[in-house]
């Protein structure tokens, strides 16, 4: 991502608030949304790759299965306990240097995983990937916010979070491939390397700062950002629609982690699956949540064009619809393809918020604490949505079978439609307010 765009290459665009246009070149723009997909793509290959050593951590060090299991949840406690602080470093340092920063973190953490020598070290390595990853996201998702106008934003925050699931996919299956021919320490050193190269070459990329309410009316000096904690959460949670759009992202990915988590469980316990045949079935899942995310963050868009608080009422409604789906699959549906496709269907539809929970965020915060809001949004959602739904979902299944408890969760999704609903009905109003505050950049 060189420096030498041209003004002849870009092009203006007012933002849909009417703010001031911002210089951007419509190439520039995507080109840092494919380096920051591509090094997201590799956060999560690194993250999940994990699970497909466990056989080969077990028997060489006599693992259990809690132990195994604490390698993969080690990584959501510290993007929880990370998010906060390191997103809003990004804010008052540079989103570009940091997005550098933490994507080397976790890729030296990946190639210490490939050289521990017990599982004391592997689990901190583990854990040093959640910190990169932490502060990775809100700082990639801000930036990206200040290249694309918010007639888009929806859609290119959901692509970009699209590449977890992907990534999830793509680690489950080079790591199938890789671990049994070049052993586990080859395979999770060869994945670690790409996610160094992706983080330096963000050294290249330009930092575009939102302008202020006083810049958008008239290239004044900008606004300072909210003064001191106290001053920053109360942005955070100055608006009713950010708060709602925190508990509705959370709870609807209570019931997407569920699935990721147990849905290879049921297939075996269920249909007598082989774990291989299970994970294949799953990953089709995956893939149709992955696809859900894009498409789905795009049709909120649309909608949100045509009124604002339709990007709030499209993910409501889906979130409605993913519930009646996947609990008649789990309760009422009988096994077999049937079953199947609406499981397959009901997962594509419960990413509907990925991508416009940020987004909205993003729209009603001053832009001078966006990476920060998305760290809010990455602790939201990770405590109270990804941590919620395996360890419940456990807990009922223990209590009334897989089953059962699979049928319950999607009641999540209801919770969702109502916190998104709430956020809708005050999303038109805190937009108003914070007119100005959006930057506006290329046409797109």
């Amino acid at each position: 991502m060189g420096r030498s765009s041209r003004p002849s290459e870009r092009q203006l665009e007012l933002d849909a608030t009417g703010s001031a246009p911002h210089l951007v070149s419509r190439r520039y723009a995507w080109g840092v949304f494919a380096l920051g997909f591509a090094l997201a793509l590799t956060d999560f290959i690194d993250r999940q790759i994990i699970v497909s050593t466990f056989p080969f951590l077990k028997d060489e060090w006599g693992l259990s299965d809690t132990q195994l299991g604490a390698l993969v949840s080690v990584v959501s406690v510290t993007v929880a306990l990370g998010a906060l602080p390191l997103a809003h470093l990004a804010d008052r340092w540079s989103r570009t240097k940091s997005i550098a920063l933490m994507g080397s973190v976790w890729s030296l953490a990946a190639l210490a995983c490939a050289a521990s020598g017990n599982y004391g070290q592997l689990l901190g390595a583990r854990a040093a990937i959640g910190v990169g990853e932490a502060g990775y996201g809100p700082a990639g998702g801000a930036l990206l916010a200040g290249l694309f106008p918010q007639r888009l934003r929806s859609t290119v925050l959901g692509a970009f979070q699209a590449a977890g699931p992907l990534g999830a996919v793509f680690g489950v299956v080079l790591g199938g491939l890789m671990v049994n021919q070049l052993g586990w320490r080859t395979t999770l050193a060869l994945c670690a390397a790409p996610g160094l190269l992706f983080a330096l070459l963000f050294l290249r990329v330009r930092d575009h700062r939102a302008p202020s309410p006083a810049e958008a009316a008239d290239l004044a000096e900008p606004q300072s950002a909210p003064a001191g904690l106290r001053g920053i959460i109360a942005e955070l949670f100055r608006t009713r629609t950010a708060v709602a759009a925190y508990l509705g992202g959370a709870m609807q990915l209570v019931v997407l982690s569920t699935l990721y988590a147990w849905l290879p469980s049921y297939l075996t316990r269920t249909y007598g699956y082989t774990d291989a045949k299970a994970g294949a079935v799953s990953a089709v899942a995956i893939i149709a949540s992955a696809v859900g995310t894009v498409v789905l963050s795009y049709l909120a868009d649309r909608a949100g064009a045509v009124r604002a608080r339709n990007k709030l009422l499209v993910p409501a409604r889906l979130a409605l619809v993913a519930l009646v789906l996947l609990t008649s699959a789990f309760a009422w549906i009988p096994t077999g393809p049937l079953q199947l496709v609406v499981i397959v269907v009901g997962t594509f539809l419960v990413t509907s918020a990925i991508g416009p929970v940020p987004a909205v965020v993003m729209d009603v915060v001053d832009p001078a604490v966006r990476a920060t809001a998305l760290g809010m949004v990455t602790l939201v959602q990770n405590l109270f949505g990804l941590a919620v739904g395996p360890l419940l979902t456990g807990w009922l299944s223990d209590a009334y079978g897989l089953p059962a408890a699979l049928a319950l969760m999607p009641l999540f999704c209801a919770g969702a439609a109502v916190a998104l609903w709430t956020a809708s009905r005050t999303y038109d109003r805190d937009l108003r307010a914070d007119a100005g505050d959006t930057p506006a950049v290329a046409a797109l």
